[in-house]
């Protein structure tokens, strides 16, 4: 596997892989020399803290040259094309790109465009694969398992990389995944993903995992609620809608 651009690229055996590799180096303080010489490059064309940050920390601890580009302040702001920034950025010989972009498919472009190994870290409402790969780990090391176990993703599913990413990973690993939501805010035909959905709350009461999804207003163009006031009433999830927690 040279890119990670969606949880499509990944097999049981990867994703098992990745989860292993993570809990090996998971309390490792000190830097580990595995891409000591290697250039990556950070390019972020949506605002994002927990993302960036934790890509640049990651490569750094392992003991990666690192090179951030934020749109706001660089030549895209000039009008310079995804193509022109990345060809340019090129020269530099990176041997890895992590970029996130508001436009679905803009990391497969990437990959076309250098010589680079590409990792999304999300592109519009498509995939963010490291982040479903995030929460499978968090989620074995709560439960001690993934396969069979019952995640409810609650909320705004229609704008959601997010869950997208996370329905694939969840059925790869043998997990079963409801979506829960309005009608509005969920996908027609996503249930073809391997999904079960419901549009009353009540379908969370027996999920091992409950997962809350934001309501991402900056990609709504229309009202999805009469109200927010009446969603957190109809779809909030409260300590009465859910079962008391268990391993």
């Amino acid at each position: 596997m040279r890119h990670l651009l969606s949880i499509a690229d990944l097999t049981r055996d990867d994703v098992e892989r990745i989860l292993e590799t993570a809990g090996a180096l998971q309390g490792v303080d000190e830097k580990l020399p595995a891409l000591r010489g290697k250039l990556v490059l950070s390019l972020f064309f949506e605002s994002s803290t927990r993302t960036s940050s934790s890509f640049e920390l990651a490569a750094k601890k392992l003991s990666a040259d690192v090179m951030s580009l934020k749109a706001a302040g660089s030549s895209v702001d000039k009008g310079e094309s995804l193509k022109d920034t990345v060809l340019t950025l090129a020269q530099y010989e990176p041997h890895a790109i992590v970029v996130r972009h508001p436009r679905i498919g803009a990391p497969e472009l990437v990959a076309r465009w250098s010589g680079a190994a590409v990792v999304n870290a999300g592109d519009g409402k498509h995939q963010h694969p490291t982040q479903a790969l995030l929460d499978l780990f968090t989620i074995r090391e709560a439960l001690g398992r993934l396969d069979g176990v019952h995640v409810a993703i609650v909320g705004d599913v229609l704008h959601s990389r997010v869950a997208r990413s996370l329905i694939q990973a969840l059925a790869l690993v043998g997990a079963r995944t409801t979506l829960v939501g309005p009608p509005t805010l969920i996908p027609r035909g996503i249930a073809a993903m391997g999904c079960s959905t419901a549009t009353e709350i009540g379908a969370i009461a027996d999920a091992d995992v409950v997962y809350v999804l934001r309501m991402q207003r900056e990609r709504m163009e229309s009202a999805f609620v009469p109200s927010f006031r009446e969603y957190a009433a109809r779809w909030g999830v409260t300590p009465e809608r859910v079962r008391p927690g268990r391993r």
